[in-house]
């Protein structure tokens, strides 16, 4: 997800690194749920919690939880109400079942099963960007919250653009030739359709070629695109959704090849430098095709036909893959 830094954050790295140290990553404790903390970028322990590449900083939050299956909490404190109704001959009431529901939770979390995952933070404060590999907005909800916490005169907002992009996809699919298509992006071929109707029926095309007539047909009666495959400037594939999320963002054939790093070197930096100075421009490219970015207060156009419109008013939420899918690192 994308945001726009505003003015007046200028910190050393050394402001960065620490403000971070305070809030490094522990473990969750035997009875602890959630854990939230920094982590050094580059996988080395007791490595630098920022990095800087090509004038590209690099951060990374881990998020560790555990969770214990609702039923079988629920059978634990039913098996306690039992005993207590046994002995006492009374039932328990409300706050008491819900007392005993949080010890049982409590008895068991040690025995739960930690799940980690993390999410990487790109600063760039030449261009005032923030972006955010983050799978969901709960996800990235989480972690501006914890750099917030720790980052003094850090003010952000999401970037938006002039055209929403569920009305860009739209206009795509219905040109008649692939030469009416933004500069530098490319419609692949795969898409998601969906009508706003009560119905809600949609329609996904894998493996097909959009620029037909079917495809159209189902777009002129009201089928909505929601995902929409693209490819940037030949070199790197994701697929576009409605609220300007990436998904499966994927670097084409060779390019990864650029970095000139051997495969069995540290490719840390090699990686983000070629990243980053891909996924800038694309951004950029994506932003200028959404008709650039919005002011604040200005409602976004809407140039879907009339006989499939609807309401839209977007921020750009990129960089982002589901999240347990593998995406290349910054």
């Amino acid at each position: 997800m994308v945001y726009r830094i505003g003015e007046g954050f200028s910190p050393t790295l050394a402001d960065v690194q620490a403000a971070l140290e305070p809030v490094q990553f522990v473990e969750c404790g035997a009875s602890q749920d959630k854990s939230i903390g920094w982590v050094p970028p580059r996988g080395e322990a007791h490595g630098p919690l920022v990095e800087s590449v090509a004038g590209q900083w690099i951060l990374k939050l881990m998020i560790e939880s555990k969770a214990v299956p609702g039923n079988v909490v629920r059978r634990k404190a039913d098996e306690r109400i039992a005993e207590i109704e046994a002995a006492t001959g009374r039932k328990p009431g409300k706050k008491e079942k819900r007392d005993l529901m949080d010890d049982v939770l409590l008895s068991l979390l040690p025995q739960a099963f930690a799940r980690q995952s993390t999410v990487l933070v790109w600063m760039d404060l030449e261009n005032r960007r923030l972006v955010l590999n983050a799978g969901s907005q709960g996800k990235a909800d989480e972690v501006m919250s914890a750099l917030m916490n720790v980052m003094g005169g850090l003010s952000v907002s999401l970037i938006q653009t002039v055209t929403s992009p569920q009305a860009a996809m739209t206009q795509w699919l219905l040109a008649p030739t692939p030469d009416e298509w933004p500069a530098d992006l490319t419609v692949e071929r795969e898409t998601v359709l969906k009508s706003t109707g009560e119905d809600a029926a949609s329609v996904r095309f894998t493996r097909h070629h959009l620029a037909n007539d079917d495809v159209r047909k189902h777009v002129l009666e009201g089928k909505l695109p929601t995902q929409l495959a693209l490819s940037w400037d030949g070199r790197v594939a994701f697929v576009l959704t409605d609220t300007l999320q990436l998904k499966k963002v994927q670097y084409l054939d060779g390019v990864m090849d650029e970095s000139g790093t051997d495969k069995n070197e540290d490719r840390f930096d090699a990686d983000v430098a070629l990243s980053t100075g891909l996924l800038g421009p694309l951004i950029d490219s994506l932003i200028d095709a959404l008709g650039g970015e919005m002011e604040l207060g200005v409602a976004a156009a809407d140039p879907v036909p009339s006989t499939t419109r609807t309401v839209h008013n977007s921020t750009v939420n990129t960089g982002a893959a589901a999240a347990d899918e593998e995406d290349p690192p910054f």
